[in-house]
């Protein structure tokens, strides 16, 4: 986040509530960036799953029958039932986790957008909050 004063407008005094508000802005645009780097690597992992799901139904029955399957750093062998079931179970992880930090998203924006408004009506130009 870039927070400029600019010297050459009208002189406002910065309070110590004021730069409490401008550090709070700064410290939720960094959450918020967080977020979306979190978000999208749900999104990466997401298509993995559902690729894996659609391989899966291009097995051949005798291949069907020991489909290795990662947990943590060694692969499992499961039946296709059981494997579809994993990936099901890590679907379902990945959207709840995808719904949370959509809901923390959208409370930090809106935050964000009310430390604006108010910073914005005290310093006018002398302040730039744009990401």
């Amino acid at each position: 986040v870039l927070i400029t004063m600019s010297s050459d407008k009208e002189e406002v005094q910065v309070t110590l509530e004021d730069q409490k508000k401008i550090n709070l802005f700064a410290k939720k645009n960094g959450n918020l960036n967080e977020i979306e780097t979190e978000l999208e690597e749900i999104k990466k992992a997401l298509q993995n799953i559902e690729d894996a799901g659609d391989d899966l139904l291009l097995l051949e029955d005798e291949d069907s029958e020991a489909i290795p399957y990662q947990l943590g750093e060694v692969f499992i062998q499961h039946n296709l039932e059981e494997t579809q079931g994993l990936l099901e179970k890590e679907k379902d992880k990945y959207e709840q986790r995808m719904k949370q930090l959509k809901e923390e998203a959208g409370e930090i924006e809106s935050m964000m957008k009310e430390l604006k408004v108010q910073l914005y009506a005290k310093f006018g130009d002398n302040i730039n909050l744009e990401a």
